[in-house]
């Protein structure tokens, strides 16, 4: 089943359930795949890969807007934020926390044959082609970062 599959059966449900914040979150989801699918230049059908970039995105935006409105006092609209942000991530590959990154970052460095902090554009290139929708780029640039600087 394709996400857009998945996104219509549960947008059904949620109209059943009148669960108003599934609808925003999902509806949000199924304008980005359409959008995606009509861009200019696009094949009409998009990739799992570009799925999950997709929405990778809605969630960094997400986020990048929860950190505005919490600066802003805004609780109201952080809380949409939030809400939005658990719906999106049902969508998502399971994400791998920092103790099961590092392990596998330690190993693309070694591969790559990174020797101190001056290398950090290699191991980025390499790590985000093979963490690709199992991590979100800050985490892994932090990791890379960390391990990079001993």
């Amino acid at each position: 089943m394709s996400l857009e599959q998945k996104i219509t059966a549960s947008l059904k449900t949620a109209m059943l359930a009148k669960d108003e914040k599934a609808l925003r979150s999902l509806r949000a989801i199924k304008a980005a795949l359409l959008l995606a699918k009509t861009a200019e230049g696009a094949s009409g059908e998009v990739s799992e890969a570009e799925e999950t970039k997709l929405l990778q995105k809605l969630v960094k935006q997400r986020k990048d807007s929860l950190e505005i409105y919490q600066q802003q006092n805004r609780p109201d609209l952080a809380q949409k934020e939030i809400e939005e942000i658990e719906i999106i991530e049902l969508f998502l590959p399971k994400q791998l926390s920092a103790d099961e990154l590092k392990p596998l970052i330690s190993a693309i460095i070694s591969k790559v044959g990174a020797a101190g902090p001056q290398d950090m554009g290699k191991v980025m290139g390499a790590a985000t082609k093979e963490l690709a929708g199992q991590a979100d780029g800050k985490t892994i640039s932090a990791l890379v970062k960390e391990l990079l600087a001993k």
